[in-house]
């Protein structure tokens, strides 16, 4: 009785944890936190890392015998140091409006359109997202303003997807990425 039990709670909590981690959304950027429908931020906390302590067992000091070397200097040219190139991008002024490829997801393409001028983004808008029944419609009318308010942010695609529209996220950055190449970007 008690194995079938521990059988049912082990099973329903690798189920529910299985369904938790489904959900979470793809991680494009860098930046901490994850966005939800609601458009609140969490941020979750820091772990810590663990530390770990061996014991080294003391064992006494050997005794070389030393004997008086002569000592050589050896002098080297110094060579200056590269510094790393800033990762933010240069701007290569290009302007103008950039269709990315739209990009398959399981529920319709997704399609992306940027506007550029000097290099800059002006306007993002998504011609084309999945809007065929309406849990399509209710979750793009809320997932894609968070994307787009994302890219406007970053003025690149390091972003985040958008918890509960994973595939919209996906579908949206693909086709970010391909927008952005073209500009230049």
């Amino acid at each position: 009785m008690i194995s079938k039990r521990l059988f049912l709670i082990l099973g329903g909590t690798v189920g529910g944890l299985g369904a938790v981690v489904s959900i979470t959304p793809p991680q494009f950027g860098t930046s901490g936190g994850l966005k939800t429908l609601g458009g609140k931020a969490t941020t979750p906390a820091p772990v810590a890392p663990a530390q770990t302590s061996t014991a080294v067992p003391a064992t006494p000091a050997q005794q070389v015998p030393t004997t008086p070397t002569k000592k050589k200097t050896v002098t080297t040219p110094t060579v200056p140091q590269q510094t790393a190139a800033p990762s933010v991008p240069q701007s290569t002024g290009a302007s103008g409006t950039f269709t990315g490829n739209a990009a398959q997801t399981a529920y319709g393409p997704v399609q992306v359109q940027v506007t550029v001028s000097n290099g800059k983004i002006t306007h993002v808008s998504v011609p084309v997202y999945p809007n065929n029944s309406g849990q399509d419609r209710y979750i793009n009318s809320q997932a894609i303003p968070l994307l787009i308010q994302e890219v406007m942010q970053a003025q690149s695609a390091n972003i985040q997807g958008v918890g509960g529209a994973s595939y919209t996220s996906q579908g949206f950055y693909d086709s970010l990425i391909t927008a952005l190449k073209k500009a230049g970007i």
